[in-house]
């Protein structure tokens, strides 16, 4: 019988450098190496330079690590369903080729797995603190300090007779793809399945600086996401007042609105949306000068959001 308890499944593309990291922090793992597998799916790479990592990965003879290569680019959805149907242990992770786990990731996973058997089970993520310095009004990471409700695929377990009742990650949502990872977790609820959070589990996401363009292109990148609540109900719990993405957007319209209201009262909607983005530039290590970008991210954001409520038909704004 195998001794395999985990396949952990990583999507890359054109990364070689995050990916050799990644696969450092799985070498380190305190789980012994013979108890897990590394599959990572090269999701048409450009150059070599991904194969190489691997099979440098390979000579250590550290790792149980495979590569299934796609010739061209199919999507992260598609790559990780290729990559979970290759694998051979009961429980599959899934994480990142931005990531890098903690030493006790993979013990913590298993530890709650075994205590809440046909769970999923969420990790802790963190921006990674060697990239600190990097966070600001222009850069993007991830931080997962709760169970769900989006439940990202860069730090979860799921396992694998989970993911072969429910069709693992629906390869329709594309590329670049939005949402993929709330669907399939919805999905697996409907299906009767739970979730668990493993603080324990934790994976250090990178801090990927964007400049002015990057990111207003990362705020326009959100229409697809509102195909998840036309699909799944039950995720709205995770809007702001059931209708918005977040609070920032309830600022945006509430100050759309308030252009039609007298004007001391505009005056005063105004001035406190004003006041709430210098404070958000502030924690964000910048000055005033930021909030006018910031209010055109959450106005570019906002209507990207809104163009997929009209598509899929759902209020979302």
């Amino acid at each position: 019988m195998s001794e395999l308890e985990v396949s952990v499944v990583v999507p890359t593309c054109d990364r070689p450098e995050r990916l050799a990291a990644l696969l450092a922090g799985l070498r380190a793992q305190a789980l012994a190496r013979n108890r897990f597998e590394v599959i990572v799916v090269d999701d048409g790479s450009a150059a070599s330079t991904t194969q190489h990592v691997v099979a440098h990965e390979r000579g250590r003879g550290e790792l149980d690590v495979s590569l299934i290569r796609n010739d061209v680019r199919r999507g992260q959805a598609v790559a990780r369903n290729e990559g979970w149907r290759a694998a051979r242990a009961p429980l599959v992770a899934f994480t990142d080729d931005d990531c890098v786990p903690d030493v006790g990731w993979l013990e913590a996973a298993l530890r709650a797995s075994r205590a809440a058997a046909g769970s999923l089970v969420q990790g802790q993520t963190e921006p990674n603190p060697l990239e600190m310095g990097r966070q600001g009004a222009f850069s993007r990471t991830v931080t997962v300090e709760t169970l769900g409700p989006q439940y990202q695929a860069c730090n979860i377990f799921y396992p694998r007779a989970l993911l072969e009742r429910i069709g693992g990650f629906d390869e329709s949502f594309g590329d670049p793809v939005v949402g993929e990872d709330t669907d399939m977790a919805w999905r697996a609820f409907e299906s009767g399945a739970h979730a668990v959070f493993a603080p324990e589990a934790l994976v250090f996401h990178a801090v990927h600086e964007l400049g002015v363009i990057g990111a207003l292109r990362e705020a326009a990148r959100w229409t697809e996401a509102a195909r998840v609540f036309a699909r799944h109900p039950g995720a709205r719990v995770m809007l702001s007042r059931g209708v918005f993405w977040n609070g920032w957007h309830y600022c945006v319209v509430r100050s759309c609105v308030a252009f039609a209201l007298p004007r001391p009262l505009r005056r005063a909607l105004l001035t406190h949306h004003a006041l709430q983005l210098a404070a958000r530039a502030r924690r964000a290590g910048t000055g005033p000068w930021a909030v006018p970008f910031l209010l055109l991210y959450d106005v570019v954001e906002v209507a990207a959001v809104a163009r997929g409520g009209l598509r899929y038909r759902t209020l979302v704004l």
